[in-house]
C-alpha cells in the first residue's frame, strides 16, 4: 500500500492574486521548494503556466462587481479597497476545504485588500513584503490606517531586506512581529564562472529588470554614453520588459548609443544565464521611484554575482545589505549616473582588479541569499506562526 507523503503535511494556502507575472521566478522557487508543508496556491489569475507548472491551484474568479468596488473605495472613500462579505466567506470556504493550517499572503498590499479574511479566518496569516510593497500611497491617511489594521491582524511579518523592516517599523509595524526572509538563489543554476576581461575596450555591460522607474535605466544608459566616448566598442543589454521601453529607446537615440545598446524585452531564465555569461559587468543602479517604490534586494542581481558577473549598483534599498562598497561590488548614490561613470572607467583601466569583487559578490550571495536555507527558514516562520496560535 502506498503512503501520500503530501497527506502529513501541514497545508499553506499561498494567496499570489496573480500566479504568476514573469517576473515572479522567486515565489515559485520558494513555494515549489516547500518540504516540511505542502502548499496549495490561491489565485484570481493565471499566467505563465508553461513557465511555470503547478498543480495545486485554486482559482477564485473576481465577482462581476469588482471594478465598481475598487472605483468606490478609492473615488468615493479615497481607500483601499477591501474584499466583500460574499468574497470574505467564499475564501473562508476555500481554507476549510483545503484543510490549510496556515495563509501566507504575497505582498502587503494585497494583504491589505484580504484583511477582512485575514480578521475572520480563526487560523494564522502571514504576509510577505518585497519592496515595491512598503511605501507606495502611504503618504495618504486612510492607507496607512488600513495597512496598520491588516498588520496588527497578521501573526508574522516577513521582509526580504533589513531596509524592509527598518520601513516597516516606522510605518508602525510591531518589531517583534517582523522576521528577515531573504530571496533564495539556486546556487547550482548560476555556477561561478571567472570572466576573461577584453584585450580591445569591448565591454558588454548587462543590466537585467522590468522596465520601470526604480531599476535605474535611466542612470545606465547616461553612465554607459559617457564610457562610450572612452571605449567605442563597448555594448550595453537592457534584458526586461516594461512601460518606460518606449522613453528608453528614445533616450539611448538622443543620447547616440542606439546601435550600441540591444533592448531584448523580457527574456527567460535560461537566456538570461547565457547573458550572465557572455557579459563583462553587470549594472543595477536602482533608485527610489517616483511613487516611492523601493528594492529589497534585486533577484537579478543576486544571480549576476553567482555567476561571477562583477556588479556597479546603487546604495539604495536592500542592494548593500548583499554588495559591501569596494569589496564584493561597487556602489554609488542614486541617480548619480557621472560616478558610475568614473567608477566605471577606473576599473576598466586594471580590469584584472576586477576578478576580487567578482569572486566577493559571489561568496556573499553563497553566504547569505542560498535557496535551500532561505526556504528552511521560511519553513520555520510558518511553524512559529502556528505555534502562536
Amino acid at each position: 500500500m502506498e503512503v501520500d507523503e503530501k497527506a502529513d503535511k501541514p497545508v499553506v494556502a499561498c494567496y499570489c492574486a496573480t500566479f504568476l507575472k514573469p517576473e515572479m521566478v522567486h515565489i515559485y522557487r520558494q513555494i515549489t521548494a516547500l518540504r516540511r508543508f505542502r502548499p496549495v496556491v490561491l489565485a484570481q489569475k493565471r499566467e505563465e503556466a508553461q513557465r511555470y507548472p503547478f498543480h495545486d491551484v485554486i482559482m477564485v474568479r473576481k465577482p462581476a462587481t469588482h471594478f465598481l468596488r475598487r472605483v468606490w473605495y478609492r473615488r468615493l472613500r479615497h481607500a483601499p479597497w477591501q474584499i466583500s462579505a460574499g468574497e470574505t466567506s467564499a475564501l473562508l470556504h476555500v481554507l476549510e476545504q483545503a484543510e490549510a493550517k496556515l495563509l501566507h499572503v504575497y505582498f502587503g498590499h494585497i494583504a491589505v485588500h484580504l484583511r477582512p479574511l485575514i480578521e475572520r479566518w480563526e487560523r494564522p496569516s502571514v504576509v510577505s513584503f518585497h519592496g515595491a510593497d512598503v511605501m507606495v500611497d502611504l503618504e495618504k491617511s486612510a492607507y496607512h490606517a488600513a495597512t496598520i489594521r491588516m498588520l496588527e491582524a497578521v501573526r508574522l511579518v516577513l521582509v526580504r531586506s533589513e531596509s524592509l523592516r527598518v520601513a516597516l517599523v516606522r510605518l508602525g509595524c510591531p518589531p517583534d512581529k517582523i522576521r528577515l526572509q531573504r530571496t533564495g538563489i539556486p546556487l547550482q543554476q548560476v555556477p561561478f564562472q571567472p570572466r576573461t576581461w577584453p584585450a580591445d575596450g569591448a565591454w558588454r555591460f548587462l543590466q537585467a529588470g522590468r522596465l520601470i522607474a526604480k531599476k535605474g535605466f535611466h542612470t545606465s544608459l547616461c553612465a554607459f554614453a559617457e564610457f562610450r566616448r572612452r571605449y567605442a566598442h563597448a555594448t550595453l543589454t537592457l534584458a526586461g520588459e516594461g512601460p518606460l521601453r518606449g522613453e528608453l529607446e528614445t533616450l539611448a537615440r538622443k543620447l547616440g548609443i542606439e546601435e550600441s545598446v540591444s533592448f531584448t524585452g523580457f527574456v527567460a531564465q535560461e537566456k538570461l544565464r547565457e547573458l550572465f555569461y557572455q557579459s563583462h559587468i553587470f549594472l543595477h543602479p536602482s533608485e527610489t521611484g517616483p511613487d516611492g517604490n523601493q528594492e529589497g534586494v534585486p533577484n537579478s542581481m543576486l544571480e549576476a554575482m553567482a555567476s561571477g558577473l562583477p556588479v556597479f549598483a546603487t546604495r539604495h534599498g536592500g542592494i548593500p545589505e548583499a554588495i559591501e562598497d569596494g569589496l564584493s561590488g561597487v556602489l554609488v548614490a542614486e541617480g548619480d549616473a557621472e560616478a558610475l561613470t568614473r567608477e566605471l572607467l577606473h576599473a576598466v583601466q586594471k580590469p584584472d582588479l576586477l576578478a576580487s569583487p567578482a569572486k566577493e559578490g559571489a561568496a556573499s550571495v553563497a553566504a547569505n541569499f542560498e535557496q535551500q536555507t532561505q526556504v528552511r527558514r521560511l519553513e520555520e516562520y510558518y511553524q512559529e506562526a502556528i505555534n502562536l496560535s
